[in-house]
Order: C-alpha cells, then structure tokens, then sequence
C-alpha cells in the first residue's frame, strides 16, 4: 500500500506531507483492500480556497474519490477526507449480507 501526497501549483514542507500521509492513512481502519491512495493539494491561490482531492485505489476495481475546498489547505483535506469516509461506509454498507442468521422457517431447539 503506497500513498502518494503531491502539491500542484506550489511546494509543500516535509512537515506538511507527513501530517497529510498521517491523516489519510487513518482511512485503513475503515478499508483495509487499499492498493493505493493519491492526494493532491492545489495550492496555487495564497488568499484563494486550496483544494485538496483524494484518490483511492482499492482492489477489485474499486475506486473512490473526494474534492474539497476551503482557505486552509489542511481544512480542505480533512473535509474531503470525510467525504471519503463516507463514501466507504456506504460502499461497506451495500456489499453487506443484512440476512438474518436463522432463516425465518427455523425452528430454535432452545425454545
């Protein structure tokens, strides 16, 4: 599993990239079939919003992405992470089995 941070339109300090891959490495404890995870931080505007997009590659084709904008760069990056917990919680969500563990014509031999 890699993570991938890369600025565009600027240049980030080694401080700033390892609390970005701190902070979105935190989404492995909601995924755990992560490939890959790509961050971009465009932070062209100095009194502009910066946006911030996360990119993650899971396996079996399943990919998810999450864009968000704010004034402060590391803001931008936590909503969008939300966006992408979200995301994965609905996705685990769905592929789910809600069935019950007895099917309903069973009869329980404690009774």
């Amino acid at each position: 599993m890699q993570i991938v941070v890369t600025a565009r339109h600027g240049h980030l300090s080694a401080e700033h990239q390892k609390e970005v891959e701190a902070r979105v490495g935190k989404l492995l404890h909601y995924f755990n079939r992560v490939e890959s995870i790509n961050v971009t931080l465009d932070v062209e505007h100095q009194h502009g919003p910066k946006e911030a997009e996360i990119h993650l590659n899971a396996e079996h084709k399943h990919d998810f992405i999450a864009k968000d904008t704010d004034h402060d760069v590391l803001v931008a990056l936590d909503k969008a992470l939300a966006k992408m917990e979200h995301q994965i919680h609905k996705y685990k969500e769905k592929i789910q089995d809600h069935r019950r563990a007895h099917p309903v014509g069973d009869v329980n031999p404690a009774q």
